[in-house]
């Protein structure tokens, strides 16, 4: 049993809640702007049990971790929850709220626990705090890909 940390970041964006909705919920390009995210696949749903069912790959500092994560609530343009079905424990959601016609503010909180080999190695607070920053960075970078297509 691992220890699990959470991580929230906020993002202004100056685009309409509908654009920004768009490009993040279009999964499989997030590793566009999520740097240690390799890769995110959606299942075909044909070949799955469970619906809304992604393959994530993280690599980061030497680590690599693979995961599926499944939906676990869509309200168009407002929400989105997740939870992984296997390998790394993960959880999270991202809000979108509609500040202006053209302004929305995004809040994104992920958590995952920690394994016990890494607690071992490493202060949860240390690592949360790198964590913490380069979420921060990807959800910045998240708002420059979707200002630009404005």
């Amino acid at each position: 049993m691992g220890k699990w940390l959470d991580h929230t970041v906020i993002s202004e964006i100056h685009a309409p809640v509908a654009l920004v909705w768009k490009f993040w919920s279009d999964l499989d390009s997030m590793p566009l702007w999520m740097t240690w995210i390799e890769s995110v696949k959606t299942v075909d749903e044909k070949t799955s049990t469970l619906p809304d069912l992604t393959e994530w790959t993280l690599a980061a500092n030497g680590f690599r971790f693979k995961w599926k994560a499944q939906i676990t609530e869509r309200i168009e343009a407002e929400k989105l929850e997740w939870k992984s079905v296997g390998g790394l424990p993960t959880k999270g959601a991202v809000r979108f709220y509609s500040e202006e016609s053209s302004k929305t503010i995004v809040k994104l909180k992920i958590s995952y626990e920690l394994p016990q080999v890494l607690a071992n190695l490493m202060k949860a607070n240390i690592l949360g705090g790198m964590v913490t920053k380069e979420l921060q960075k990807n959800l910045n970078s998240f708002k420059e890909l979707v200002e630009k297509s404005t």
